[in-house]
């Protein structure tokens, strides 16, 4: 476990240390998925850096890949029911050094950019329409 991280848990108990690791896990994940590799610690670049938007958007990418049906489920538990909230996790891991911020960065970026609950159950439809059918078929 990582002791920053912990010890954001221990001053703001909100979230779960799941969610922090869950977010930096997304980060990568989304600057993977854009070709915006982590840069060498010697590259000034700005190539590595994603947007508000982008993370929100790979945040939930990879919620509904690794969780399903329950991604909702599972980020209630962790405390993260908006936009707003995955946008508190990043700038507490940015101001423990875990992750890193650009200066066009801003907590706003994260407001209220969309249902975040909706978003997790998207392409999810739960019917009973084919379990009748086949039940009158027998």
């Amino acid at each position: 476990m990582d002791p920053r991280i912990l010890e954001l848990c221990r001053e703001d108990s909100r979230f779960a240390y799941e969610a922090y690791e869950f977010v930096c896990e997304a980060v990568t994940y989304t600057q993977t998925k854009l070709g915006r590799m982590s840069p060498d610690e010697d590259d000034p670049s700005d190539d590595h850096h994603v947007s508000g938007e982008e993370l929100l958007r790979g945040t939930c990418e990879l919620a509904i890949r690794e969780f399903g049906m329950m991604a909702p489920v599972v980020f209630k538990q962790w405390g993260v029911r908006t936009t707003d909230n995955i946008g508190e996790i990043v700038f507490k891991l940015i101001h423990v050094k875990r992750l890193s911020k650009s200066d066009r960065d801003d907590p706003d970026d994260f407001h209220d950019l969309f249902d975040l609950y909706q978003a997790l159950t998207e392409g999810f439809a739960l019917t009973l329409g084919d379990a009748t059918a086949k039940r009158g078929e027998r």
